[in-house]
């Protein structure tokens, strides 16, 4: 049985060196970077079977990023595009410090993922998954980018997997308005939502404090559990009408990119292994902590690390 299914938008990520700006460097650094596939690559690398769906073109770039995520032990299911008729995206990302602060730049439009459709997929992996997860990235793409999600998310359900949906707005993508609208339309095929605070009132226009927005949110849509972040507030879940709270562990940020990405990734491995809610709030934010010193996208970390974090014991590995 596979553990874990995940789908959407992989891209490559271009940086120059830290402390260079783009308009002057001679250097880039190349990694894959995609909200579902970190998920699928932190969850792998803890231990469950994952597989990522997607599409992109059948060139070096794309063959790329299927390389680089199954050297984490992802398993692929990607519609192979024409290369002379698709593209894969790309983001620039440039690291800076206050007052400058990071800069994103994407090159995403016209993306080989696009375009793709559920009957390009080897949706047969759905029939015998645990869990399916996507986020609001996806869904802003396209119109098919956002028919197949919906497509996706159903057919999920109906093979009785968890649906899990990571709000994970992106302004350069669509206005909350439009965001908003779309992801309704979608929760009726989700279980598990995951929600920033931030965008649950700036876009879902929730008010209230995270726990007022969780049981709102699991009122209205039916969610079985929702789960708020708040940043180096912790996080919370609400589910069967009770709420779990989550610290923040403390860590070193050296790239703080895909740390929403590791936390989920966290949370779905615990409750894969068959863990509580609590249990998979405190693996959620140890694995976020990890990814924060680690450079790139991905949560390139093992499980005993993340044991070390929640028994406190992190220091010299001498």
């Amino acid at each position: 049985m596979t553990d874990l299914v995940t789908f959407g938008e992989t891209m490559l990520r271009l940086s120059p060196p830290r402390g260079e700006r783009l308009e002057r460097t001679r250097e880039l650094d190349v990694q894959a970077g995609g909200a579902e596939s970190n998920v699928a690559v932190g969850a792998a690398r803890l231990g469950a079977d994952a597989v990522w769906f997607s599409k992109l073109p059948d060139s070096p770039l794309g063959r790329r990023i299927v390389s680089e995520l199954r050297s984490h032990g992802v398993r692929t299911g990607v519609a192979w595009a024409d290369p002379d008729e698709s593209r894969v995206g790309t983001y620039y990302l440039e690291h800076g410090g206050e007052p400058r602060g990071t800069n994103v730049i994407y090159d995403r439009a016209d993306a080989a993922v696009t375009t793709v459709e559920p009957s390009e997929l080897p949706t047969d992996a759905l029939e015998e998954a645990a869990y399916f997860h996507t986020t609001g990235i996806t869904p802003a793409l396209s119109e098919t980018a956002r028919e197949t999600t919906r497509a996706l998310l159903t057919a999920a359900g109906e093979a009785g997997a968890v649906r899990t949906f990571d709000l994970n707005y992106r302004a350069k993508l669509w206005d909350p308005a439009t965001a908003r609208e779309t992801y309704e339309a979608l929760f009726a095929d989700v279980d598990v939502l995951f929600v920033p605070r931030r965008d649950a009132r700036e876009v879902l226009d929730r008010e209230g404090d995270a726990v007022e927005i969780a049981h709102g949110l699991a009122s209205e849509h039916g969610f079985e559990c929702v789960v708020v972040t708040r940043g180096t507030g912790g996080a919370l879940a609400l589910r069967d009408g009770s709420v779990h709270e989550q610290r923040v562990f403390e860590a070193e940020t050296f790239d703080a990119i895909g740390t929403g990405d590791a936390f989920v990734a966290g949370y779905l491995t615990e409750r894969i292994d068959g863990g509580d809610v609590p249990a998979a709030l405190e693996r959620a934010a140890a694995t976020a902590a990890l990814k924060r010193t680690v450079g790139g996208d991905v949560a390139v970390v093992t499980p005993e690390e993340v044991d070390r974090v929640l028994e406190g014991d992190a220091g010299i590995d001498r």
